[in-house]
This record gives C-alpha cells, sequence and structure tokens, in this order.
C-alpha cells in the first residue's frame, strides 16, 4: 500500500505530483497579486503625501492621545454592556424556543425572527429618536437586541444538534427538563456553539461604530473628531491607518480568547474521553455449561 492510499480518505482524494505543483503555483500566483496590490497602495499614500510629519503629528499631541483613549474605553465599554446582554438574551429566547408551551415558544420565535430581521441600525436610531434614550443605553439595546436574536438561533441549534440519544438516557435517569438542558445537553453543545458565538460577539465589537451617528464618542466617532477639526487637508487616512488596526487587532484578540478556552476545555478531565478496558471472559454461570465448548 503506498503512502498516498494509505492517507486518503471518504472526503477527497491525495493530490498527485502534477496536482501539487499546479497548487504550487496557484498559491505563488496568489503572493504576487498580494504583494502587487500592497505595493500599489503603499505607491499611493506615498503619492499622495499622506506619510509627512505634518499629518501624523497631532498623533503625539497628549489632547488627541487622551481623545483617542477615551474613545477606545467608550467602545469597550459599549461592547462588554451589548456582549453580556446579548449571550442573557440570547439563552432566554432560546429557552422559549425550545419550551413545549406553544404560546412561550411563538412569541420567542415571532421575537428572534422580527428582531433578526431589522437593521440594527434602524433599530438604534428609533431607540434613540422615538424613545428618546440616551446615546450608550440606545447603541447597547439595538445591538443587544438584534444580537440576542442570532445568538438564540445559535444555542436552539447548538442544542438540538447533540445526539438525541445523550437526551433520552437523562431523561431514563429521572432527569427534569430543566436538569437535561443544563447538566447534559448544553455542556456538550457549548464546544459546537463556541465558534459562531465569537463570531457574532466580533460582529457586535465592530457595530459599536455606529454610535458615532448618534453622537456616542466611541472610537470612530474620535477619530472623525481628529479628521475634521484639524486645519489641514484633513488627514483621513492617517487616521483610518491608526483606528483600522486597533480595531482589527480587538477582532483578533477575541478569536485568540475563543481559542484559548476552547483549548481548555478539550483538557477538562470532565469532557475528555474516558478510557473503556477491554472486554474479558465472566465465570460460567452455576449449574451451567460453557457454551464454548458446544458445537
Amino acid at each position: 500500500m503506498t503512502r498516498s492510499t494509505a492517507h486518503a480518505t471518504a472526503l477527497y482524494d491525495i493530490p498527485g505530483p502534477a496536482t501539487r505543483k499546479r497548487h504550487l503555483a496557484y498559491g505563488v500566483a496568489s503572493v504576487l497579486v498580494i504583494a502587487a496590490l500592497i505595493a500599489w497602495a503603499l505607491h499611493l499614500l506615498f503619492a499622495t503625501d499622506q506619510f509627512t510629519g505634518q499629518k501624523w503629528t497631532p498623533f503625539t499631541y497628549k489632547g488627541i492621545q487622551e481623545l483617542l483613549l477615551r474613545g477606545l474605553g467608550n467602545t469597550l465599554k459599549a461592547f462588554a454592556y451589548a456582549a453580556v446582554l446579548s449571550l442573557a438574551l440570547g439563552a432566554v429566547l432560546a429557552v422559549g424556543r425550545l419550551s413545549v408551551h406553544r404560546p412561550v415558544r411563538w412569541l420567542s420565535t415571532l421575537l428572534v425572527e422580527f428582531f433578526r430581521a431589522m437593521p440594527v441600525l434602524v433599530m438604534i436610531f428609533f431607540i434613540f429618536v422615538a424613545l428618546k434614550v440616551q446615546p450608550l443605553p440606545a447603541l447597547v439595546a439595538g445591538l443587544t437586541l438584534y444580537n440576542g436574536s442570532v445568538l438564540a438561533e445559535v444555542f436552539r441549534t447548538g442544542i438540538n444538534s447533540v445526539e438525541r440519544g445523550q437526551r433520552e438516557a437523562a431523561y431514563a435517569l429521572g432527569m427534569r427538563k430543566t436538569q437535561v438542558t443544563t447538566h447534559v445537553l448544553a455542556p456538550q453543545a457549548v464546544r459546537a456553539m463556541l465558534p459562531t458565538i465569537i463570531s457574532q460577539l466580533v460582529v457586535a465589537l465592530k457595530d459599536t461604530s455606529l454610535g458615532y451617528l448618534i453622537t456616542y464618542e466611541e472610537f470612530l466617532h474620535a477619530g472623525k473628531l481628529i479628521a475634521s477639526n484639524l486645519d489641514y487637508d484633513l488627514p483621513f487616512i492617517p487616521v483610518v491607518m491608526v483606528i483600522s488596526p486597533i480595531y482589527i487587532g480587538m477582532c483578533m484578540l477575541l478569536s485568540w480568547f475563543a481559542t484559548w478556552v476552547a483549548r481548555r476545555q478539550r483538557r477538562n478531565p470532565k469532557t475528555e474521553a474516558t478510557g473503556v478496558s477491554t472486554a474479558r471472559q465472566g465465570p460460567v454461570l452455576p449449574g451451567g455449561r460453557d457454551l464454548r465448548n458446544t458445537t
């Protein structure tokens, strides 16, 4: 048996030498195209004088640094509130959708479908303008309603994805539905749901930038103030080059945290697989015959 045959799977065929060369060529071509795009973007930035000291000097001012730090703190505060409340709302709506009581299930389904279909910006503006709520609560409420309804579907799907036999075995032991969900289904579903949960929280983090539309002084709003209040050439590009990596870094940090949590779960003794001892021959019942010697 060759090495390729030994490592073949039912999902795909092991690529041969010609296919590997073709994939290598595709990879090299892709790297060259990406490098060319980066070089072209840098050429445009240098050609338009985006790296001149005049446009970057303001970031050394203490007032501008404090403005950016205050905006970053407000962004993280809005995200923290929205993340916690979205997870709580998603759990409540998921329980409602899994309820055996039909009115509760219908009401939860209606709320989930309505808030999932409603654009988050429309909800934020409605809460801010029509209900006359302050910017921070309006932003948090809009993010909570939207992301909570999405997470409700994530939780419901994750719990329903657990093997049916797990639920039936728990009921056979005399556990109530709440105990089955809390102690049997949810712990097994968390590992499957975690990547999607983190992805949705990343969406919530990025959507906090919508706060600048309702005058909430978050990170993007601080950058807009810097770009619009300086008296030379409106340095939008330098502001974007400062703010964007920080947003990307926060999203990557959140993804890293999810990976760290997943690894800890895999190392948790409660979730590790338990070894099964090898089956051995048991004693012959008294008065019985050893059926292995019979024909």
